[in-house]
Formats: structure tokens, sequence, C-alpha cells
């Protein structure tokens, strides 16, 4: 866990703007200092050496938010207890065709 930085605002357009000191990846998990899942990282802003953070919030209430320190979590953003990812209509071991090539 890495502190993300502290939460400025709640804009308009759904967001909580979160000032760092660092770049976190796109769609890192997002936590409180309780380990409350709160959002995931959007989109990064601004200066290189402190940029602003968007982070889309996953809870009712996003505003109570703000003035408060944010995590990133790491740990959860893989977590899948090893099993491979797959869409729920395919079986296993079936492939789909390769696309044909035009020209």
């Amino acid at each position: 866990m890495k502190r993300l930085g502290k939460v400025s605002h709640y804009a308009k357009q759904g967001f909580l703007i979160v000032r760092s000191d660092w770049v976190p990846s796109l769609n890192d998990p997002v936590v409180d200092k309780e380990l409350k899942h709160v959002g995931v990282v959007k989109d990064v802003f601004g200066p290189v050496n402190h940029p602003y953070v968007a982070v889309k919030p996953r809870v009712k209430n996003p505003e109570r938010y703000v003035g408060a320190l944010l995590y990133v979590d790491r740990r959860k953003k893989g977590e899948r207890s090893g099993k491979a990812r797959r869409s729920p209509g395919r079986k296993a071991g079936k492939r789909r065709p390769a696309p044909k090539r035009r020209g």
C-alpha cells in the first residue's frame, strides 16, 4: 500500500481529485486509511513532479472524502486467486478462428 495523496475536491464530472507526489498506474485500486475500497485511478494530469489524480469513486457520498488521505493498494488489482480469466460465455480450450486477411 502506498500513499496517493490528499483529496482536494470532488469534481462535478464525478471524480475525486487527489494531489500526489508520484504517478500511479491507471485502474489501480484506491483505498482509505481503513482499507475500504474507495475507487480506481482513471486519469493523471498536471505537472510531472506533483500530478493530479482523478479517482472514479465506487462509494456512496464521495464528497465526505474531501480532505482525506487516500492510498493505492496494488494487492487488490490482480486478485483472482490464481485462476485464469476468461469470458463467461466461452468454454475452456475453445479458440476463436483467426480473422480473415483482406487485400
